[in-house]
């Protein structure tokens, strides 16, 4: 087998898995319907724009899409060795949910005190996103409404509502967010820190 056809193949089984028909990957990543299927089909090559733009509908990484080794499934993910996305100021941004994200993706977001999501409030997609408070005190604006959290409360909302998460507690704070389906324009969370006021 050739390796574009072995990609148009995972490609396949990616978009299997995480139950979209083609048509909607097609329309999702702007290809053609035709294109896509010729492609899993091993019948055509795409290029390395065409295979992000596929990736990132499938919730993968482009390596995802190359790498020929087998993922194995229910695989434990422990603590310390969770992927942390890129961020600074003290903020730290661990991806949850293992490639390929199926129907929903899960963060969790450590913030130091006066750490926050950024300078003003974001939105990422039309999602159903469920914030969990697991440490810590924070405020959230959710839209025009400021509501005070604490360990062990939740919210419920869309993700996009124009939103924005501040640490204004003493102490570290853990937040756990889970959003589905997946957005694949969602914004990062761990941003720069804001400074206390």
């Amino acid at each position: 087998m050739r390796a574009e056809d072995d990609i148009g193949a995972r490609v396949r089984s990616f978009r299997t898995l995480r139950g979209m028909p083609l048509r909607a990957l097609a329309h999702a990543s702007g290809l053609s319907p035709s294109f896509v299927s010729q492609f899993e089909n091993g019948l055509t090559n795409a290029s390395i724009g065409s295979l992000r733009r596929l990736a990132d509908c499938l919730g993968v990484s482009l390596a995802d899409l190359v790498d020929s080794e087998a993922r194995p499934a229910n695989t434990v993910l422990r603590k310390e060795d969770r992927p942390m996305l890129p961020s600074s100021g003290g903020a730290r941004k661990f991806v949850i949910t293992q490639p390929p994200l199926r129907h929903v993706e899960v963060y969790v977001t450590e913030f130091e005190p006066g750490g926050s999501t950024g300078n003003a409030p974001y939105v990422h997609g039309d999602a159903q996103e469920v914030l969990l408070v697991l440490r810590g005190d924070v405020t959230l604006q959710l839209d025009e409404q400021e509501l005070h959290l604490h360990p062990g409360d939740s919210i419920e909302y869309l993700s996009s509502t124009p939103h924005r998460l501040v640490n204004d507690g003493d102490t570290e704070a853990e937040i756990l967010w889970i959003t589905s389906p997946p957005t694949p324009d969602h914004t990062p969370v761990a941003s720069p820190l804001e400074p206390r006021r």
